[in-house]
This record gives C-alpha cells, structure tokens and sequence, in this order.
C-alpha cells in the first residue's frame, strides 16, 4: 500500500506541475517560457539532467533521456520562445547576484545553482552579473548593490548581514523601482521582495530536539555560530537555545562562541572549552567549521564522546557523517537558494510576475551515515 501511495503522490505532482505551467505559459496572451527548473521538478531529476537530455549532450540514460523530452512536450517547453519575445521587445534585462561568503564549502552548491540559472535566462537574452565576497561583510556588500546599479541591473539578489546601512540601501532600491531578493540570509522588515533559503530557526530547533534526544542525563553543550551579524546564524542559534532549554533542563548550554566561518577558529574554540570543561558531551555549529571542531575532537581523542551536530550537505561534511564524527546534518539545498532567486527576478522583470511566497522556504533535511543514499 505504502508504493502504491508514493507512486500517486508523485504522479499527481508531475500532473499538477504541467498544469500549471499550461496555465501560465500555454493560452495565449502573455506568454512565459517554461524553465528547465520546472521541467526537472515535474520529472524528479535535477536542472543538469534535464539540461544534457535536452541539449544531446553529456551521459545520460536513454529511458530517462526519453521521458524528459516527453514531460518537456507535455508542458510546452520552446526553448527560444521567451528569447525571442525578449529581442521584440527590446527590452534590457540585467540581474545582479550578490554572493557573501563565497569561499565557504556550502556556497559552492549556492554557486552552482546561481551560475545555472544565469545560463537559463542568458539564453532567453538577459544578462546576469555574479559578483562574490569571499566573507560576511555589509560595506562590500552594499558597494557592490551600488556597483550592480550603476551597471543598469533591472534585479538584484543578495546574501545580505543584518546591518542597518545594507537595509536602507535594499529599501532604496526598492524605491527606485529595482526589486531586492535576499537568499540564504534575510534582512527582516526591509523592502525586499522575497527570501529564498532555509527557515534558519526551525532548524535551530531540529538540531536541538535531535541533541537532546542522543546526549547522556548530564553534562554541558557547547553552541559554535559563524557571523554574530549573519542572519541566518543567528536565528539558528536563538532556536537551537530556546528549543534545547525547553527539552534538556538537566544540561548546561554554555556561552555561544563566534569562529566566523574559519575551520582553524572552530579548532581553537573547541580544544579551549574541552580543556575548561571535562563534561562537554555536545557540540553544535550553527554555521561552518566542521573539520576544525573535528580535528580537535581527533587529537584529543573524544571523537566517541562528544556528539556533533552540523549543517550542510558538503562533501567534507558527508565523509565526517559516514566515519563517525558527525552523527547528524541538517541539509538547506544550497542550490534552489542559487538559482531561484534569479529566475524570481527575471519573471518579475520580464513579465511582471510576482513571487509566490513572502518566504521561499528551502526543505529541512536531517541526515545520518545510514541515510546518505
């Protein structure tokens, strides 16, 4: 019974998804081109796949291959529709990605999903500008929104820091008519037209129901966060608080510690507080610096005793999981927080369509070594 339910599901997924697509792209009127996001949805593969099936290049399984060009049909996709409506229009479109910690592990799939998405609407005629900041920092960042401006950007997306001069510059933009996504991290009551990402406190507590369920009946936990103006740190940090203190009255949560996203920071912290506290049994990073927590873990050989909980599906993190020295990660889906907010602004742009949602918020993941697969 329980196949059958999941075949449904996912057949009236794949059915509702054309639907709507032939609602707003198939009768007439003004027209929108059907996106190689949607189509990969409605076929439950990814952007890439859809791409090399369409496009007859890269390996891919014929069978697949097939169905994808099948679904594509179904939904009318036309590759060059929009592209050209764009040229009759002469119209200029320029989008702008503002990216802040980009050398980080987890913004590379940001990365990815940005440079996609760029590729998609090049293709139908717009232009799309990526500039990257290598840490947290609000006076690059607004520079480069004025940059993007002055560069004739119809559209900007940012990783934005809570920062009182990089709001009023999202609002003043807002006001002159060119729309400000946040993604991966929100700037709240501003003027922004959407945030794409994860809801960053629901995942505070998750991580906080999940150390309270694996830690001992004493002992203290230690809270390592990144960035204390980072939005999405903060609010992880403020679940997992609230959350762990409801669930373990019995545990101490000792003093949050700032490593800025830097592994040899992380290490410091971590060989510090195991030093000053011998019945430290938990441990949660609320942003990156995984290697460095376990390298300290390592070397003091209390890898088994300390429990570790994390967030992002990176490639370093995964081998942490499936060795041990994780016992939980908490997934955010980095790419849709790269490619989404960058369609967003090009149907808004091109088409006048608004976002669905206020709150584009990414899917919760929990994953252990036995549910990597």
């Amino acid at each position: 019974m329980t196949i059958v339910f999941m075949v449904f599901i996912i057949k009236d997924k794949k059915t509702a998804a054309i639907e709507h697509v032939h609602d707003c792209c198939g009768q007439g009127g003004n027209e929108m081109a059907v996106t190689l996001q949607q189509i990969a949805e409605a076929a439950g593969v990814s952007r890439g796949t859809v791409d090399r099936a369409l496009n007859n290049r890269g390996r891919i399984n014929a069978e697949v291959a097939d169905r994808i060009r099948k679904i594509a049909d179904e939904m009318g996709y036309q590759p060059n529709r929009a592209g050209r409506a764009l040229a009759m229009s002469k119209r200029s479109i320029t989008i702008g990605v503002i990216i802040q910690a980009a050398n980080t592990p987890f913004m590379e799939n940001v990365i990815e999903g940005a440079e996609d998405a760029k590729a998609e609407v090049e293709r139908l005629g717009a232009d799309v500008i990526i500039r990257k900041i290598d840490d947290f920092d609000a006076g690059k960042a607004v520079a480069a929104m004025y940059e993007l401006k002055e560069k004739g950007c119809n559209g900007i997306a940012v990783v934005p820091v809570d920062d009182e001069k990089l709001k009023a510059t999202v609002d003043e933009l807002a006001d002159a008519e060119i729309p400000v996504i946040t993604f991966n991290s929100d700037i709240e009551e501003s003027k922004r037209l959407c945030f794409v990402g994860q809801d960053t406190y629901q995942s505070g507590r998750v991580a906080a129901g999940l150390m309270a369920d694996i830690l001992p009946a004493s002992g203290k936990v230690l809270v390592i966060s990144g960035y204390p103006a980072a939005y999405g740190h903060k609010n992880r940090t403020k679940g997992f608080l609230k959350e762990f203190a409801m669930l373990r009255e019995d545990m101490q949560v000792l003093d949050v510690q700032y490593a800025f996203d830097d592994n040899r920071m992380a290490e410091m912290i971590t060989n510090g507080m195991l030093k000053e506290y011998e019945d430290l049994t938990g441990i949660y990073l609320a942003a990156s610096g995984v290697q460095g927590v376990c390298k300290a873990l390592n070397d003091l050989g209390l890898a088994d005793k300390v429990k570790v909980i994390s967030n992002d599906l990176t490639a370093q993190n995964v081998q942490y999981l499936e060795e041990g020295k994780i016992r939980f990660l908490i997934g955010q889906d980095g790419y849709r927080q790269g490619y989404e907010p960058v369609m967003i602004l090009f149907e808004k742009i091109f088409d006048g369509k608004e976002p669905e949602k206020e709150f584009a918020y990414t899917e919760i993941v929990i994953k252990t070594k036995y549910n990597l697969a």
